[in-house]
């Protein structure tokens, strides 16, 4: 039998290679399940007599399995006559097998069922039990086999997601890749793109779970929830800008944004910037943002001496934004009182950091702390400098005449 010539997304690469361990993982719409189940057909195709187990934690019906997705593939290739689909199962080329099966309908005893098997591809492993994973590495012992992962990342605590990203996962055996819709070249056919941006647009707290591979978050820490949305839109003739950038360090991006306020509502609609990015570089990148020269900028004061590089040897109206003790609190508080927040889609980074920016969380009790969590903010802090002046500091002390303060010490002496 020779091998089918299948299309493969550039992402996928990596996986045709033998590793003991395979793991694709992303959001809604990446072909992750696409991409294992032709691999499935191939190499069945490919290796008489090969044996997959495809699994996933629980199955109660085999309609609920990847057997019709795999059935499909046979059928998209014109394989019918190689490959016999039965009620429960496919026989394929050779005497080999194709089954389909719930973990938690194994018992340690049952699970050596599968010890002479090739492969196991497990579908949303993400839901798959630390006893499962446990049971079924051991018993996957056939020379040359190997266990294959799919999955929409829920937790970091989950065990597939903690085997394959978290700590030991440099392992030599191992190889996972992240995989998204805009990796899949075919992901324009059909009606998804049209949900995604649906979801984008309205339902932005769930969209990087569903389609960007997100964790799962606690919708209650994230701290510009239902607060954002993300649109097409161009600025009116006449607009005022505000031009703002946070600057990088080791492995923290520069960041750089254009914004403006219309009816209450504010508008981001250009944004640059980028990890690693030199003094010299610097320049380039804000002129990635239109009209970077004519309009001033605020920016993070840590760097006066790039501010000073920036204003007398390239021309740029840059300035340190105002810092006060408590001036993220209040440039959150701002940022929250305008009507809406809306990011223009070309903000890719800036609208990723406005679904994960969120308060700390207890571990434990998940209890919601009225801590920030300083990560996923850079863009957003440099959201807080362009609108240096529009933020107050609202912790200064009150201004007093001099009438108010003799009052207040007479008052004061009674």
């Amino acid at each position: 039998m020779t091998a089918l010539s299948i299309p493969t997304a550039e992402v996928f690469l990596p996986l045709l290679e033998p590793c003991r361990y395979k793991g694709a993982y992303g959001g809604r719409g990446s072909g992750k399940s696409h991409f294992f189940g032709e691999c499935i057909v191939e190499e069945h195709l490919r290796i008489p007599g090969h044996r997959t187990v495809c699994i996933r934690e629980v199955q109660k019906s085999i309609e609920r399995s990847s057997k019709q997705l795999i059935v499909d593939k046979i059928n998209r290739f014109n394989l019918n006559a190689s490959f016999d689909v039965q009620d429960q199962l496919i026989k394929t080329p050779g005497g080999g097998l194709i089954i389909f099966q719930g973990m938690q309908n194994h018992t340690a005893d049952s699970i050596k069922s599968l010890e002479g098997f090739d492969r196991a591809w497990i579908e949303e492993a993400q839901s798959i039990s630390a006893y499962s994973w446990r049971m079924l590495r051991p018993t996957m012992r056939k020379a040359g086999s190997e266990i294959w992962a799919s999955w929409n990342p829920a937790s970091p605590e989950d065990p597939i997601d903690d085997f394959f990203r978290g700590p030991g996962s440099d392992r030599s055996d191992l190889i996972a890749v992240r995989a998204n819709w805009s990796d899949n070249p075919w992901f324009g056919d059909g009606t998804l793109p049209t949900e995604r941006v649906e979801d984008q647009r309205a339902r932005p707290d769930e969209y990087g779970h569903i389609w960007e591979g997100d964790y799962i978050t606690i919708s209650d820490a994230i701290i510009f929830r239902n607060r954002v949305s993300v649109e097409d839109f161009m600025a009116p003739e006449g607009t005022r800008f505000y031009y703002g950038v946070d600057w990088g360090f080791a492995k923290d991006p520069t960041a750089a944004v254009r914004c403006f306020i219309q009816n209450d509502c504010l508008y981001v609609d250009y944004e640059a910037g980028g990890v690693g990015i030199e003094l010299d570089d610097t320049p380039a990148v804000l002129e990635e943002i239109p009209d970077a020269y004519r309009w001033p900028w605020k920016a993070d004061g840590a760097r006066p001496e790039t501010i000073s590089f920036l204003a007398n040897r390239f021309g740029f109206k840059i300035s340190a934004a105002d810092k006060w003790p408590g001036s993220v609190e209040d440039g959150i508080a701002r940022l929250k009182a305008f009507k809406r927040i809306v990011v223009h889609q070309r903000c890719k980074r800036l609208a990723e950091e406005f679904r994960k920016y969120s308060y700390q969380v207890d571990r434990k009790t998940e209890d919601v702390l009225p801590l920030i969590a300083d990560a996923w903010n850079h863009w957003i802090d440099a959201l807080r400098y362009a609108l240096d002046g529009v933020i107050q500091n609202r912790r200064r002390m009150p201004k007093f005449t001099a009438d108010a303060i003799n009052k207040i010490a007479q008052q004061g002496r009674r």
